[in-house]
């Protein structure tokens, strides 16, 4: 009984990520509202404050978020060979769906069916970027560090863009990142000051 639990949890796991994997155009941050919407409010597998841990963990390291986080909930629901299922259905659809484009690229770039079809897309994918950060905001916990950061990264992403200044979004990770830890490290220390 146990082993037909587990082996439907893995298939549950592959065919979840799969069929995200095959809807979503625009990867990246666009997949972010559709693996909320998929592994939290429908499949209940993560609660909102871990999948805000698990996009800031999958953004943070190395890969693409996509399959960073399917890794991650797959680890957390099954373990080793739950990562393995989990990342197997995220690229499973990526892989076939570039192999038939770049077999056909020539005749989809000069159909005019399709180039109508991914100038769609490309605005549903802004949306799908646009409501997955408005979601994010809507449910970190906001502090005075947390809106100042959001701040000063929106400015200087525009300052950036404006001036036209190469600085990798890297960089404001890995800022963001110490910056987080030093401010926790202070506040843990005057907490515990008042606490004696």
């Amino acid at each position: 009984m146990k082993e037909r639990k587990s082996f439907k949890l893995l298939f549950d796991l592959f065919f979840t990520l799969f069929k995200i994997g095959f809807i979503a155009f625009g990867g990246g941050y666009a997949i972010v509202a559709l693996l909320e919407n998929e592994l939290i409010t429908k499949k209940k597998w993560a609660t909102q404050d871990e999948f805000l841990d698990m996009v800031g963990i999958a953004e943070s390291t190395p890969g693409p978020i996509a399959i960073n986080s399917a890794t991650y909930i797959g680890y957390k629901k099954a373990g080793v060979l739950g990562s393995f299922m989990a990342t197997l259905g995220v690229c499973t659809p990526c892989f076939i769906l570039m192999y038939i484009v770049s077999v056909f690229y020539n005749e989809f770039m000069t159909n005019t069916f399709i180039s109508a079809a991914f100038s769609g897309i490309q605005v549903c994918v802004i949306y799908l970027i646009a409501m997955a950060g408005i979601k994010m905001f809507k449910n970190i916990k906001k502090n005075v560090f947390s809106i100042i950061a959001l701040i000063t990264t929106i400015t200087c992403i525009v300052l950036t863009n404006i001036y036209d200044v190469a600085i990798s979004s890297i960089w404001y990770i890995v800022i963001g990142g110490f910056l987080g830890i030093v401010l926790n490290s202070i506040s843990n220390i005057l907490r515990k000051e008042r606490k004696k």
